[in-house]
């Protein structure tokens, strides 16, 4: 089958036009919504976190452990069970460590849920919604 040259140059030219502006698409944007960093064994993301409602107290998380609100634990939509991450309020540079051990959250622009204790370690829990910044340990 013969193809003109012409055919194949515009096939590239186009090629190379579409990654160029799929590069650009989100460039300049520094809007704190959710933003995920991947670097190998290293996960960075940027978003909202939330806590538990005290009705989840006692009640089998995802990973099969009973939820204790006085915990330093955490739901995340994909981060392995067992993962520790460091999270870190953006409004006043607190951080807490907790461990992933449970699924969630489910509520469009979180990243994180928190337990009670590990969230108020961090803000107060009358605000009930941080920014956060969450970097795995392990």
């Amino acid at each position: 089958m013969f193809v003109p040259k012409i055919a194949i140059r515009h096939c590239v030219l186009l090629f190379a036009c579409l990654l160029t502006v799929g590069g650009c698409a989100n460039s300049g944007n520094t809007e704190l919504t959710k933003k995920t960093v991947l670097n190998h064994s290293h996960h960075t993301e940027y978003g909202k976190a939330s806590y538990y409602a005290n009705k989840y107290q006692g009640r089998k998380t995802a990973s099969g452990q009973r939820f204790d609100q006085n915990k330093p634990t955490a739901a995340h939509r994909t981060l392995p069970f067992g993962t520790k991450v460091k999270v870190t309020n953006l409004a006043n540079s607190k951080s807490v460590v907790v461990t992933v051990n449970d699924r969630g959250p489910f509520t469009k622009g979180r990243v994180i849920d928190l337990s009670r204790s590990a969230f108020s370690a961090i803000g107060n829990t009358a605000s009930g919604v941080l920014k956060v910044k969450v970097e795995t340990l392990n």
